[in-house]
This record gives structure tokens, sequence and C-alpha cells, in this order.
């Protein structure tokens, strides 16, 4: 496919992907003084679309780093500190009442008999307390939209779609090919779905560019691929190579079944679930242990119980690809009560899913890319001047809630490394680029390799010294020790 280049401008650095973690890495080059940037993205225009996203200690400490004023942003933004200002004004109204409501700060583990098993806090100020950085949630596009407000509106250009990435080693830079189509396509490994779609024929052609598509390249020193778990990058980066089998992402082994509202529940089951479960409690999972004793914690299905204006579930189910393709409503429905089913789960919660409206049924299934498919075959995050980060590199199920906060982490190690090449004035000397890539690669895949296998096998859950052991790993890491290390 021959595209004109639409310009001569060359750019230090084109992020791919308008995300959280593409819009961090560009917020941090600016923090460092490196301007001539330019964040390009798929989206027709950003929508409200996207689940809370939890920002663990480790994700805030990365994000301080990238800028404090992103930090500080996002802070003031998440549904943490908004809900407690409004939890402050409720308080101050209701002053005459004897007993007015206080609702739990807790994320409650219990086992099929109700009995709590493990929690913990969703209090910033008690996370702080013991990882010396605190913990906010935070709806995706809300994120998003506070990143984007801290950029330019000229640096971040919507409705562009990198279609192909091209190393032009006489210009010394990369050149990326993009399209902006009305007809974009959805990405059918990142959202949820409601059944009806196969996943194979929403995946995006590369080649295919419709009768209304303008087309344009752009060009720069360094490419950094930002672009989720459906990588554009990944796979021409990849293409004719011995990784070609992994440019796509894998069906991990785990799914999800949502139904975001179960409106019509008799008083009598509220109640035993509110009592049984709840028991004051915002949100909490339910769990055979007892079959958790038996096989891998992460072989059993988990159901996470909300209960907000109104009492949603999400069903994790370890099931093939196949159980789940192409179901919506009711099947998903039945599909859920049968695992719920084998499992034994009490009927309080078998009555809640069969309760459940069709039409509120949403599915997905949750996809990987592994840091290394094995010891003697690790899966290159980098090519020549192009890097990936975040799911791009590394995307992975949501269980441990580490997507977001590693690809913060990504953000950090990959500002601070070109921001070295940036001072050193290195952007045509193409092995310090590379040398830096690898560092990146040396610094980063070991961690994600042991993130990764928290995620898959759940092995943190297994014992209160196995969930110790691995909050200290990852949440009280010394990032000064890292950015010393990145930049010696």
């Amino acid at each position: 496919m021959n595209i004109p280049h639409s310009q001569n401008k060359i750019y230090d650095v084109v992020i791919v992907g308008a995300g959280p973690v593409g819009l961090a890495t560009a917020i941090g080059l600016r923090k460092r003084g490196i301007d001539n940037i330019l964040v390009i993205d798929q989206a027709r225009a950003f929508r409200q679309v996207g689940q809370v996203v939890d920002l663990l200690p480790n994700g805030l400490k990365a994000l301080k780093y990238v800028d404090p004023n992103a930090y500080e942003a996002v802070k003031t933004a998440s549904l943490t500190f908004v809900n407690s200002q409004q939890s402050d004004d409720e308080k101050t109204a209701k002053v005459t009442d004897k007993n007015p409501p206080k609702p739990s700060q807790e994320w409650v583990s219990r086992n099929l008999q109700g009995k709590m098993v493990r929690s913990f806090s969703l209090s910033f100020d008690a996370w702080f307390k013991s990882y010396g950085e605190g913990r906010v949630s935070i709806s995706w596009y809300d994120l998003q939209t506070t990143l984007r407000k801290l950029l330019p509106e000229d640096q971040v250009k919507p409705n562009h779609r990198c279609i192909n990435v091209v190393d032009e080693p006489e210009s010394g830079c990369v050149r990326l090919d993009c399209i902006s189509d009305a007809s974009a396509e959805a990405n059918p490994y990142a959202y949820w779905a409601d059944g009806q779609k196969d996943h194979e024929t929403l995946s995006p052609n590369l080649d295919s560019v419709s009768q209304q598509s303008v087309t344009k390249s752009f060009r720069a020193k360094i490419a950094v691929a930002a672009d989720g778990i459906n990588s554009t990058v990944r796979r021409v980066i990849y293409a004719d190579s011995s990784s070609q089998t992994f440019a796509k992402p894998e069906y991990s082994g785990f799914a999800a079944i949502y139904c975001r509202e179960v409106p019509s529940i008799p008083n009598e089951l509220r109640s035993h679930l509110e009592e049984k479960f709840f028991a004051g409690s915002p949100i909490l999972t339910v769990t055979n242990y007892e079959l958790a004793s038996e096989r891998a914690f992460s072989k059993c299905p988990r159901i996470l119980l909300i209960n907000r204006q109104s009492i949603g579930y999400l069903l994790h189910l370890p099931v093939p690809l196949n159980s789940l393709q192409g179901k919506s409503g009711n099947d998903l429905i039945n599909l859920a009560l049968q695992e719920l089913e084998k499992a034994s789960f009490p009927d309080e919660i078998k009555q809640l899913v069969q309760l459940s409206p069709p039409e509120n049924m949403l599915q997905r299934p949750y996809y990987i890319h592994r840091a290394a498919v094995d010891e003697n075959m690790p899966l290159a995050w980098s090519a020549g001047r192009i890097i990936l980060v975040g799911d791009a590199a590394h995307g992975m199920p949501p269980f441990m809630a580490q997507g977001a906060n590693q690809g913060l982490e990504d953000a950090m190690t990959v500002t601070t490394l070109i921001n070295n090449i940036a001072k050193a004035n290195y952007w045509d000397h193409k092995q310090a680029i590379a040398t830096a890539f690898k560092k990146y690669e040396r610094l980063r895949r070991p961690f994600m390799e042991y993130i990764q296998e928290a995620t898959l096998t759940q092995f943190p859950n297994s014992s209160d010294k196995q969930w110790q052991q691995y909050s200290q790993e990852v949440y009280t890491r010394n990032f000064d020790q890292v950015i010393a290390e990145l930049t010696v």
C-alpha cells in the first residue's frame, strides 16, 4: 500500500496509543523538556468507555516520578477522593442522625459459608501507612481525560490508526503510516462484548483502507508503542520473525461474565445476601476455598459481588475459549450457573445469577502477551528505534490489578531512558538507542514474569504469608534505586 508522506517534520518521539500509559509517557517527556513529541490514537473521539482502574502504590509511585503534577491531578480526580468528599458532606448534613450509615472501607474475601478469609482496606491512608503510597480507584475515562488535559491539545491526535511502522536507516528515523477512517474497527481483545460478534472477524486488517480513509505518515527518532494488547506495532515488528506466532494476543485460559445490575431481587434473597456475604461491604469476592486447597486457586471460579445503588456481579472463570464465543444473554447466564454448580456455590448466589436480565449480560475473554515463552525465548520488546510498553509488551488478565500499574512503571522507565538519550544528544546514535532499550527489557522483564505468574496462578491468595510477601515485593520497592539503575 502506497501512503503519501504528509509532512517533512521529524519528531523526537511519536507515541502510538492515547491510553493512560501512552499519555503518561508523553507527560513524562514534556516534564523533562522533550517537547517535540506527538501522541496518535485510533479512537475517533475520546468516549466514556472502560471500567474502574485501581492504581496501587507501585503505579502511583511510578506516576509521581513521571510528573508530580500528573500524580496530584489523578489522585484528585479519583473516585476514592471524590467519594471521600461526598461522604464528608453527607456526614455534615446528617449530624442530627442517631445512627448515620457507615459504609465499609474494606474489600472482603469470603468462603461459601460467608466467613471472612481475608480483607484489605480501600482507604488511601491505610495503604499509604503500609506501603509508603496510597491506593485510588478511578474510571478509565477519567484517568485518560485527566492525563490528556496535561498535554497541549495539538499534541494528541485521535482518529489516526497506525497501520504500519517502517525503520528508515537512510533518514535516521522511523516512519509511522496512519489512516483516519470513519470505519475504524473495535478491539476484540480488550473490551466487553455481548457475544454477538465473532472475535476473528473483528480483528483489524492492516491492509484494508476504506474509500473514506485519509492517509498520513509521521516520522520520529523514536516510536513508543502503547497501543494495547491488540498492538498493530507489535504485529509489524514480529512479522517474518521467529516471534511471529506471538504477534497476536494469546487466550489466557480465563474469562469473565459480567452483569452490571440485577434490578429485581426479592427482599428475602437480598437480606440473605447482605447478612451472609456483604455485611456492610460495598464489594467482596466469594470463592470455594475448600476446592482451592485441592487444586490451584486460579482454577476455581471467583465471583465479585458489588453492592452500590443496586447489586451486580463479575464472575471470573477458567474456561476454554470456545465455551464462551458467540454466547450472550441467557446462554451466559446458563454457563455461569453451570460453573457455579460445579464449584458448589450456595443457592443464594445461584439465585442472584438466575435473576440476571439477559440484556444486562456481558462477557470478556482475557488475553495475554507472555513476558517470556521460556527461558530460551524472551520476546523482544523493541526493534531498532521502536519500543513496546504496557499491554503491547506484556498484557494480561486484571486479577491482581497490575495491568495499568505496570504500564505506568513502563512509562517511568522509558521516559527516563529517552531523557538520557536526549541529554547526550544521541537521537542519531542507533547503538545508544538499542542499548537503552535492552536495559529497559533487562530491568523490566524479570519483574513482569513475576507479576504474570502471580496473576495467572493467583498464588498470593493461597496464604496470608504469600500475600504479605507479594505485597512487599510489588508495593514497597525502592523506586529511587530503580531510577538510579536506569541512569547508570
